[in-house]
């Protein structure tokens, strides 16, 4: 089958970035610039409940719809564009071979045995993509090439290509979010050593996706379901109020950083709801703890130096004072706009929801 898309690690002159998310779609369009980008246009449309599930999208005629709608709303006039997955459809690896290989013989052991060895499910099933990273002398003195191995499930790109085409689009560049999201920090990424890992936690709506990177590159990835839609569920019945998708009361809490015990920060006790958003934060917290411990104990010689926060949930007030006392490691939240110089309107993209901005804003760089 022909897919209707360049590839995983494709290239793109123009076109726009859209990110589908479960809460919302974001289009954005940037223009390269000589001291690097501008925004063009930037929209954001509410995704009703249902129309993606577990992070797939489960009705794609009604999602078309809403791209469209954004496009309208943004005045975009565009036929290709650049979009991702989420992290929990896609496998991501980094594996060894052999340097000698010639090209050809390269993307065959990679595409067809080497990827069957990783898949968790048959290789036909899936859409696989590589890119070659650099050469290295294993341990026994045998030169080989890192290879960066991605897949995601076929039935996955299928659905995106269908809903965007019946949104009249075509889909020019498809890749994991995360890759979108290391695009917009790699200036920040850049000042971290070899040895020196950085974490990035990209607080979702009903999810959240852990990465571990390593010179740019991803080396691990997990995902968690626990994300900003379970922190509102929590605080909305700890305040006896209706559940809602709107994150806006959510967003309006500033986060309490310092230790607790027996549910009083030794000021004054705590409200029911910000009891209920720090135990769900107290899970997630647990989860990242695990995936860093677990990567380390696989890895010599390496340290987290860093964790960036990213999402709609990534841009709570004073969580990155709550991670850093919790993990001891320091956390910055990432605000895309003050990392790529943009302009936005300040009162339409306050500061709180910058974060959540960072996946389209990288699937916008890669379209220029």
């Amino acid at each position: 089958m022909v897919k209707s898309f360049n590839s995983l690690f494709g290239k793109s002159n123009k076109g726009v970035g859209i990110e589908l998310a479960p809460e919302r779609v974001n289009i954005v369009q940037l223009r390269k610039q000589r001291q690097g980008f501008k925004i063009e246009a930037l929209t954001s449309v509410p995704v009703p409940e249902g129309l993606v599930t577990d992070g797939q999208i489960t009705d794609p005629p009604a999602m078309a719809q809403l791209i469209q709608q954004a496009l309208a709303e943004s005045k975009i006039k565009a036929s290709r564009v650049a979009t991702g997955v989420p992290g929990r459809d896609s496998i991501v690896r980094l594996i060894p071979v052999p340097a000698e290989l010639d090209d050809k013989e390269l993307r065959e052991m990679v595409l067809n045995h080497e990827a069957a060895l990783y898949l968790p499910y048959p290789r036909e099933e899936a859409d696989v993509d590589y890119q070659k990273l650099g050469y290295f002398v294993d341990e026994d003195g045998i030169e080989k090439v890192q290879v960066l191995l991605v897949a995601t499930r076929k039935e996955v790109t299928d659905t995106y290509i269908r809903t965007f085409e019946q949104a009249g689009l075509q889909i020019d560049i498809l890749e994991i979010n995360s890759f979108a999201l290391i695009r917009t920090i790699r200036e920040q990424l850049r000042q971290f050593g070899p040895q020196e890992a950085a974490v990035l936690v990209d607080i979702e709506f009903d999810s959240s996706e852990i990465a571990i990177i390593v010179n740019g590159v991803p080396q691990f990835s997990r995902t968690v379901p626990i994300g900003a839609y379970q922190m509102q569920t929590a605080l909305s019945r700890a305040m006896s109020l209706p559940a809602s998708r709107d994150m806006e009361l959510l967003q309006g809490m500033t986060i309490i950083a310092t230790p607790i015990d027996g549910g009083k920060t030794g000021v004054t006790e705590l409200n029911p709801g910000m009891a209920a958003i720090l135990r769900v934060l107290g899970e997630l917290t647990d989860e990242l703890r695990r995936s860093i411990d677990f990567y380390l104990n696989q890895s010599e010689n390496l340290e987290v130096a860093q964790i960036f926060l990213a999402g709609p949930g990534g841009g709570l007030q004073q969580l990155d004072e709550f991670f850093t006392q919790r993990l001891s490691v320091p956390t910055a939240q990432i605000d895309p706009i003050v990392s790529l110089s943009l302009e936005v309107n300040e009162e339409k993209y306050p500061t709180v929801q910058r974060s959540s901005l960072a996946t389209v804003l990288g699937l916008g760089m890669r379209e220029v």
